[in-house]
């Protein structure tokens, strides 16, 4: 095995199309931009595909050899001139890392730049370009991606995480590594089987039916030739042309059998539809709900402002519930994050104790509603601050949490990130357990670590940038028909 070379490298970006926040080469930089021998210790979300190949490396035996790891927020189209740049700069490394056995690259999956619908189809087009047809080339992939059919003809293994909270990253990674020192040593075959659901929706596996479904698929697997089963959820506010949701099984060599998968499960899938998601509030009737409960709960009751998460694009800088909170006079209460780069410096200046005049959010864009000016308490500062997600720090920036003359609390981030961990609160000077509600923002990625402390959660929508109804997006190139756009779609297999 020590003569066995393994190049792995990552880049990572979900695209919204639909957001005016450009993603530039600052952007990366900024948030994740790890260089050879940079990458940490610590497993990463958005890099596991990269630490399990390193982690391996000592037990198995083979060379490995880095490059470069990129992720930026999820955020608006990325630059043609940052997306190239990425690209060109892994490309030379993996040139420079030739000859190798095999390629691991930790993608996203959702990524969309000026000029290029499909970033990883075009850097896995590129990969083959310089290693040949022989050298094995894995991918792990989020299950929020647009799984294209050009990408599935150029990979010889792909994995998704299957859990949505993704919590499961770390195994999803070592999944793939198996399969591609398997492949390398010649031991198996792999054949894919895509089924196209032609659906455009979301599907948390926290709750039934979905739960069901990743279990079912968990079953199938190292069974009657069955290497993997993964579902792609898809990025329902990615505007491609094939956006939606699919499902990709890898067989060793018995292509049939794998057809017969993907069909069913992808029309298991589909009958699912309409069913897969909590009931969405209006932020009124939010709050009038989590009140009502919270009368008689000793225990937070959780709202989810899904419609301005950042983790889906959106700014994280509507104010929406902020307001609310305070016009309705609401103690104990507490929002975030608020991503406010400038609120936060202000509040640093004046220092942790001090009380001060503050305008809060309202930014960004259309979106983002009026911001908020208060009179607040600064509770605490804390420099390059971070809140935990499947057992990894995720990073917030410079961060502060501060409390109204009202009674209602705030975290206020300058690096932007979704609610994830409950010490997103506590790190900064708020007890998440002694609040009666909490407004999150977060689609999803918030629930493990919040449900715990939650006598309840609740699921609202409302002004912000993502929307809970598809059909309100401006779509333009998804190709159609497809649900919810249009009333029924015929699934169909892709590959």
């Amino acid at each position: 095995m020590s003569a066995i070379r393994i190049f792995a490298a990552g880049l990572n970006h979900e695209t919204n199309t639909f957001s005016p926040m450009v993603t530039s080469l600052r952007c990366f930089e900024r948030d994740l931009a790890w260089r050879p021998g940079e990458h940490p210790p610590e497993a990463n979300l958005n890099t596991a595909a990269f630490w399990v190949a390193r982690q391996r490396a000592s037990v198995s035996g083979y060379t490995f050899i880095p490059g470069s790891c990129f992720w930026a927020s999820p955020g608006g189209k990325v630059t043609r001139q940052a997306y190239e740049f990425m690209r060109d700069e892994i490309l030379g490394q993996l040139e420079a890392a030739c000859p190798v056995n095999a390629v691991v690259l930790a993608l996203h999956g959702a990524m969309v730049a000026d000029g290029y619908d499909d970033c990883e189809a075009d850097l896995l087009a590129h990969v083959r370009r310089v290693v040949g047809q022989d050298v094995v080339i894995g991918v792990g992939l989020d299950p929020h991606c647009h799984l294209t059919v050009r990408r599935c003809e150029l990979a010889d293994l792909i994995v998704l995480f299957k859990e949505y909270p993704h919590t499961d990253y770390v195994e999803r990674g070592q999944e793939l590594m198996d399969l591609v020192l398997k492949r390398v040593a010649g031991r198996i075959s792999p054949r894919m089987s895509l089924w196209d659901c032609r659906m455009i929706a979301s599907f948390p596996t926290d709750r039934q039916p979905m739960r069901a479904l990743v279990d079912h698929i968990q079953s199938l697997e190292g069974k009657n030739n069955v290497l993997s089963v993964s579902i792609a959820h898809g990025f329902p506010s990615g505007d491609v042309v094939e956006s939606g949701a699919r499902v990709l099984v890898i067989t060793d060599d018995d292509k049939a059998h794998g057809d017969r998968i993907a069909q069913d499960i992808g029309v298991r899938l589909y009958e699912m539809r309409g069913n897969t998601v909590p009931q969405f509030l209006e932020p009124n009737k939010a709050l009038d709900s989590a009140l009502q409960i919270a009368s008689t709960s000793d225990k937070p009751i959780t709202i989810a402002d899904t419609s301005d998460n950042s983790g889906g694009g959106a700014p994280s800088d509507n104010t929406d519930f902020l307001h609310l909170l305070i016009q309705r006079g609401v103690k104990g209460a507490s929002v975030g994050p608020i991503w406010d780069p400038l609120a936060v410096q202000l509040a640093f200046d004046a220092g942790a104790g001090a009380r001060i005049r503050l305008r809060i959010g309202g930014k960004v864009c259309f979106a983002s509603g009026e911001p908020v000016d208060a009179e607040v308490e600064v509770l605490s500062c804390v420099r390059n601050a971070t809140q935990s997600f499947a057992g990894a720090p995720a990073a917030l920036g410079d961060a502060v949490g501060i409390r109204t003359s009202g009674g209602v609390g705030a975290a206020l981030i300058s690096a932007r990130c979704q609610a994830m961990g409950v010490d997103l609160f506590s790190n900064l000077g708020i007890d998440p357990t002694r609040e009666k509600i909490l407004v999150v923002k977060s689609n999803q990625h918030f629930y493990t670590a919040f449900a715990p402390i939650s006598h309840h959660v609740l699921y609202a929508t409302g002004r912000g940038l993502l929307a809970t109804d598809y059909t309100r997006y401006p779509w333009e190139k998804v190709k159609r028909p497809i649900w919810p756009l249009d009333s029924a779609a015929a699934g169909q297999l892709l590959l």
